[in-house]
């Protein structure tokens, strides 16, 4: 993708963002254990927030991940900023995982499966909420931000499955977005992803010629 560098935009993960609003870049290297440590906690948190949602505590998360609460407290002053660095993680791994999609799979299956993918970012998005919120009121571009690299990458996406005539072409990805990001709002249950996934295939069902 080529991004025009002469204006204000950014090349950020193969997508062409503003450049006020790019994601913020780490303050200095880190050593590799280090890293290491960072990337793991992060990666445990997300599996923690997803499956305990706000129960998580960061003891445990520091257990699981195998450091101590005091590496945690480095990397991660607060839980605020662990949930900031988890919700950047997951929207880069699901606007990321498009063009992986777009190379490995049939054009609308790889719409779809982005879409079930899609259910895990709500699914740990859902567990970080009362932080998230927190983090949206001190930081108002940063839900705009997410959503705009989301309807980038679907917008990609779905442009693919358009061209093969493997998707309506009448659709547009602002409302399929619009669809999916309602699956916030399902009532907490036991069965919350399997409903989660129902709306993904009536969406899918919505979309395939």
């Amino acid at each position: 993708m080529t991004c025009d560098h002469s204006s204000s935009n950014f090349l950020w993960k193969g997508f062409c963002v503003p450049k006020e609003r790019a994601p913020s870049v780490e303050p200095s290297p880190l050593r590799a254990d280090a890293k290491r440590n960072r990337a793991k906690l992060i990666e445990t948190a997300a599996l923690a927030f997803t499956e305990q949602g706000a129960a998580a505590s960061l003891e445990d998360i520091a257990r699981r991940a195998g450091v101590g609460i005091g590496t945690l407290y480095r990397h991660f002053p607060s839980r605020e900023h662990l949930v900031e660095s988890v919700y950047r993680r997951e929207l880069e791994l699901l606007a990321t995982s498009a063009r992986a999609l777009m190379q490995e799979e049939e054009p609308a299956k790889a719409v779809e499966e982005w879409m079930n993918r899609f259910v895990s970012y709500m699914a740990a998005k859902r567990g970080m909420a009362s932080s998230l919120k927190l983090l949206f009121t001190s930081n108002s571009t940063l839900f705009a931000d997410g959503t705009r690299l989301l309807h980038t990458a679907f917008g990609e996406l779905l442009d693919n499955a358009v061209k093969a005539d493997a998707v309506k072409a009448d659709i547009e990805a602002a409302d399929v977005l619009n669809a999916l990001f309602g699956i916030y709002s399902i009532p907490e249950g036991p069965d919350w992803r399997n409903r989660a996934h129902r709306i993904v295939r009536l969406v899918m069902d919505g979309l395939r010629r």
